[in-house]
């Protein structure tokens, strides 16, 4: 389901933080651009070159974020605004918030396949063990709302060295047992220093309105980018789409 534009979400959350201005007035002006080229082929050549322009203007904004991106950059919160808390809005696409059940699947654990020298198959215990981040950051949604949280996990880049990722794995697909869910990044937007395996929030274990037993967050993609109720990790030669990105939401997501 795709969520209301401002469906329970508090005034005080809309918008919180804003994305870098420079990134986002280059991304705008961008997109006019294309969006321009789209509506000037939106003529007697019918959908099926209006099809072709889309598909170039999504190429062109993605290698313009490419561009933009700094994976030395470290995104916070200011300290004047004021975390969300149990106001942070959820969304999952099951029709009630998936809950992991032990009894009937076993024990999570989160798989590490693919292009990896060491497949891993890591307990919330296992994660428990390796280093820890917290972070307060913000977390853009596309559809217009900012949130801060403070959320605590491993780097994702810990995990990729704890596997083995390959040179050759370009990309990485975090999937769910939220009804399917699954969404695909670049191994550089994975491996930003914010990219983190979360499994608490606001300090505590995340509820599983927030994910539990763990999720993917970033302040350096969208939301919908930042797959919950994680189970597997797949390293990649090439890139896959997503729950989002296959219903025409941009693949890239940046921020």
């Amino acid at each position: 389901m795709k969520p209301d534009r401002w469906h329970g979400v508090p005034t005080r959350l809309r918008p919180l933080v804003e994305p870098s201005s420079r990134r986002g007035f280059f991304r705008t002006a961008g997109g006019l651009l294309i969006t321009g080229s789209v509506l000037a082929a939106c003529d007697s050549d019918g959908p099926e070159r209006a099809g072709r322009w889309l598909a170039y203007a999504e190429k062109k904004n993605e290698g313009l974020e490419r561009a933009l991106f700094q994976h030395t950059a470290i995104g916070s919160a200011p300290a004047s605004v004021q975390s969300a808390k149990g106001e942070f809005p959820s969304y999952f696409v099951s029709d009630t918030a998936p809950v992991w059940d032990d009894a009937a699947s076993g024990v999570w654990r989160v798989e590490v396949k693919g292009l990896v020298a060491r497949p891993l198959s890591l307990s919330l215990d296992d994660l428990r063990r390796m280093p820890l981040v917290t972070q307060r950051v913000p977390h853009f949604c596309v559809e217009g709302w900012t949130a801060v949280a403070e959320f605590t996990g491993v780097r994702v880049s810990s995990i990729a060295a704890a596997a083995g990722a390959k040179p050759d794995a370009a990309y990485v697909d975090f999937a769910s047992f939220d009804d399917g869910y699954h969404e695909s990044w670049d191994r550089e937007s994975a491996e930003h220093p914010q990219a983190l395996i979360v499994i608490a929030k606001d300090g505590a274990p995340l509820s599983p309105a927030y994910g539990a037993p763990a999720r993917v967050h970033a302040p350096v993609k969208l939301g919908y980018k930042n797959t919950k109720y994680l189970t597997t990790l797949t390293y990649l030669p090439e890139r896959n789409g997503g729950y989002w990105s296959d219903k025409g939401y941009e693949w890239y997501g940046g921020t």
